[in-house]
């Protein structure tokens, strides 16, 4: 059976068949090499591959505790089970964590009663092999936010296929909008989203939980056209080509900005400071990173969207002007920065 592959593999199969041929291997020490490939359904030279690779696996990098594996080209040898072989155990503050995390879910409005039940079983089962440490996570508890309400809405809207009424507070503009949305799918990415079709913009739109201020299911039916779901893996915001372009210049106290956000170039300035170059569907939403960053850095363009940063930056001064008196604060002049 020696040779080439008879058929592609990816990484999740071959991950998947090196799992199972470590308790295969355990069961039978001296495996002959053509046994073992045929029992697996691969060549000889894949089964080969494999076992390259499994001396590199174990419990840590520590050498007493990698798979000690070994062939002769006729049979196998694993010289180490018994060290590297035992359950895993987890530590006190682990499971601690674990069942404090499991319970705090456990009571999300928006869990279904199936997946809460299977939940509460799992609890129950890691607090019976927990020991002592089942007793101090009862004396912890965690409480969610209250978008918790607004998740079970959208869920269930999810589920029944049905349209949402919103209120919903967009920060960039400082005002509440009424929406009717088709919801798509709830996504998590630092804080819970609803991706959904917007009938008020005709677009997709994202939207995050905490800022949904009211929320009705309504009677018609969810209908979003058919679009392709985007890939979240590298972030909810993912600048398009067509987005407008911004140019900001921030200096060495700035610097974190291309750290953060998604940028097409970065370009040195004297005396360590950049000027950055991105892409947003929303260049108002920029305001609020002008008025974070003060004198550490400013908009260049588009002009509108400046000026308007060193409008906002003014009001804020004049409302703290106005609470304090005359006395200089620590964002004393900071517009000019701007």
């Amino acid at each position: 059976m020696a040779g080439k592959p008879a058929r592609p593999t990816n990484a999740i199969d071959q991950t998947r068949r090196m799992l199972s041929l470590v308790t295969y291997l355990r069961e039978r020490p001296g495996a002959h090499v053509s046994d073992v490939a045929r029992a697996f359904g691969i060549t000889e030279d894949e089964l080969i591959s494999d076992l390259d690779v499994l001396p590199l696996c174990g419990t840590s990098f520590r050498g007493g505790d990698l798979l000690d594996i070994d062939t002769d080209g006729d049979r196998i040898w694993w010289h180490n089970p018994d060290l590297v072989a035992e359950p895993l155990r987890i530590a006190a503050d682990e499971a601690t964590a674990l069942l404090v995390a499991a319970r705090a879910v456990s009571t999300l409005p928006g869990l279904r009663e199936g997946d809460r039940q299977a939940l509460l079983r799992a609890t129950a089962k890691v607090e019976a092999a927990s020991g002592e440490a089942a007793g101090a996570s009862s004396r912890l508890s965690v409480t969610f936010e209250s978008e918790g309400g607004v998740f079970a809405d959208v869920d269930r809207a999810i589920s029944e296929r049905r349209r949402l009424w919103i209120r919903y507070y967009s920060p960039s503009r400082d005002e509440l909008t009424e929406r009717e949305i088709d919801p798509i799918r709830l996504v998590s990415v630092g804080h819970t989203y609803v991706e959904a079709w917007c009938r008020r913009s005709e677009a997709r739109r994202t939207f995050r939980l905490d800022r949904v201020a009211e929320i009705r299911i309504l009677d018609e039916p969810s209908s979003p056209p058919e679009i392709e779901l985007r890939d979240l893996s590298e972030g909810l915001v993912q600048p398009a080509a067509e987005d407008p372009e911004v140019v900001v210049e921030v200096g060495p106290g700035g610097r974190w900005v291309a750290e953060y956000y998604p940028h097409d170039s970065a370009d040195e300035l004297s005396e360590g400071g950049l000027r950055i170059t991105l892409r947003t569907p929303d260049p108002a939403s920029l305001r609020r990173l002008a008025l974070r960053l003060g004198r550490d850095g400013r908009i260049v363009s588009p002009p509108e969207l400046a000026d308007s940063a060193r409008e906002a930056a003014r009001e804020a001064l004049a409302a703290y002007d106005g609470l304090e008196g005359d006395q200089d604060g620590p964002y004393d002049r900071q517009e000019q920065g701007l």
